[in-house]
């Protein structure tokens, strides 16, 4: 089976008090890397500069067997700064390919998501509603299974009500849709759980909702399962790539098919925590799984 992911590849700059250091990164790439290593043929629908990082991330999808259909962009390729100091959370800044992004659909993209099995949508520029509408029409046309994430920046957005109309007209009927508690806390004002509810009474099928040291909750019909975080081997080095690493091996399990009870959910989720928990053993977003822990030196991870 293949899947077909939408949304941003760009730079991830990690500013700390030991330096700066350089990171292929964005969402949709992490997942789509993330699911060509878990064994899922991905294609990665995404906009990129003609310039150095561009070939970055090209070098990038190519060590690890993921296609791309770029989206030229006039103003160079998007780059995320997270600068880190004290033990605080990120703060982030993004250049202007960040906050002007735009991915066409024209008859190639449309075809690669006609011929998937899935279509994956993360971090997409929900609130430019010419955009949103080209991808709705484009799935709807399709007629392939939608998982989304919106994971909205606040760098990023322009207009917070056209973001939820956008968000929420694809997540409708979707198989999985994925939140966290700063998406509900961003897009609605509002706790986890309530956004969890609303999701699931607007038709998506399940709903991954994430909550950081919390773990997770999976909702899907009359199951809901929760899993806390995995503990594993070694020390938590970088969170950033958590919820991408646990959506990718959500949707890799639906690949699969579907699970019908809670059992099934509960191992589904179980796996997206552990995966989740190895990714952060590591500095940067590139998904790991508890196997890339076996006979390691626990204490150098990440150094």
């Amino acid at each position: 089976m293949t899947v077909v992911v939408v949304g941003d590849a760009l730079i991830d700059e990690l500013r700390d008090d030991t330096g700066v250091r350089e990171f292929v990164g964005g969402a949709a790439l992490n997942v789509a890397v993330g699911l060509s290593r878990l064994g899922v043929p991905a294609t990665l629908i995404a906009m990129l500069g003609d310039d150095e990082p561009a070939s970055r991330v090209r070098r990038y999808l190519a060590d690890f067997g993921v296609d791309l259909l770029a989206t030229p962009s006039l103003i160079g390729t998007a780059r995320a700064v997270s600068t880190r100091s004290g033990g605080g959370e990120p703060v982030y800044e993004f250049n202007e390919a960040s906050q002007r992004r735009r991915i066409r659909f024209g008859e190639e993209e449309r075809q690669a998501m006609a011929d998937a099995d899935l279509v994956v949508v993360s971090c997409f520029a929900f609130d430019d509603p010419e955009q949103a509408a080209e991808l709705a029409e484009a799935v709807a046309t399709t007629g392939a299974s939608v998982a989304v994430d919106p994971n909205p920046r606040a760098g990023m957005m322009r207009d917070t009500a056209e973001f939820v109309r956008g968000f929420e007209q694809l997540a409708a009927g979707a198989v999985l849709v994925k939140v966290g508690e700063e998406d509900a806390a961003l897009l609605y004002d509002a706790r986890l759980d309530v956004l969890r509810a609303r999701l699931i009474d607007r038709g998506a099928k399940a709903v991954l909702a994430t909550e950081g040291a919390a773990g997770a909750t999976i909702e899907a019909g009359e199951v809901v399962v929760t899993r806390p975080i995995s503990s594993l081997p070694g020390r938590i080095v970088d969170t950033m790539g958590a919820g991408d690493a646990a959506f990718a091996a959500t949707v890799r399990a639906l690949v699969d098919g579907v699970p019908t009870d809670a059992a099934g959910w509960e191992a589904v989720l179980q796996t997206a925590m552990d995966v989740a928990g190895a990714t952060c053993r590591f500095e940067g977003a590139l998904l790991r799984t508890p196997s890339a822990l076996d006979g390691m030196d626990i204490d150098r991870i990440g150094t």
